[in-house]
């Protein structure tokens, strides 16, 4: 039998610790409400700092996140009642073309800042003759890029834009953007060669 009793006495006094926790933190979030918010009068607030006054800078933090936690489930369940939506719209990230445009563009309007990044320069390498992807105002900015081009890009720049010529020159094809393709691989030919 004393097993029992033993255990029952554990249970209640577990849970008159938690209910003198439940407590405080009742008259702790009191005080932490702002005084227009607060609905108890002066001595329960005075009675509320002396217990945070108790409290230690840890309880004071863990208490802190508690509250806002809460408030925040709140400030949610109050939307949700309302109709508004509670998922942030995330920000469109840019395309890769439009990030290996602007790479394009700074690095003619402002060499200072322009830094090279590999990635920005195989897009445009792998995308130039495309006139939908590189408009004919950012290839003539990319003919003076390829000028400085370098090393194993160039070369490999040079023996693909040859393969096309060559595969282009077998077909014998009016399409007019199969004719601007050419036009452009032959101006990247005449620049690197």
């Amino acid at each position: 039998m004393w097993p029992k009793r033993e255990s029952w006495n554990r249970k209640l006094n577990h849970w008159k610790l938690n209910q003198r926790k439940r407590n405080k933190i009742c008259r702790i979030s009191a005080a932490l409400v702002p005084p227009r918010l607060s609905e108890h009068n002066t001595d329960t607030t005075r009675q509320a700092t002396e217990e945070e006054e108790e409290l230690t800078a840890e309880e004071r933090r863990k208490l802190e996140r508690k509250l806002k936690k809460e408030r925040k489930k709140k400030e949610k369940q109050l939307m949700r009642e309302a109709g508004i939506s509670t998922k942030k719209a995330e920000p469109k990230k840019p395309s890769g073309c439009e990030l290996a445009l602007a790479y394009l563009t700074s690095w003619s309007e402002t060499p200072e800042e322009w830094k090279f990044q590999k990635t920005r320069q195989t897009w445009l390498l792998l995308h130039m003759y495309d006139k939908e992807k590189v408009p004919d105002k950012y290839f003539t900015i990319l003919l003076d890029y390829l000028q400085g081009l370098q090393g194993g890009a160039r070369d490999t720049t040079v023996q693909k834009a040859e393969a096309f010529m060559k595969e282009f020159d077998g077909s014998d094809a009016e399409d007019p953007n199969l004719l601007e393709k050419c036009e452009r691989i032959r101006q990247v030919l005449q620049l690197l060669s």
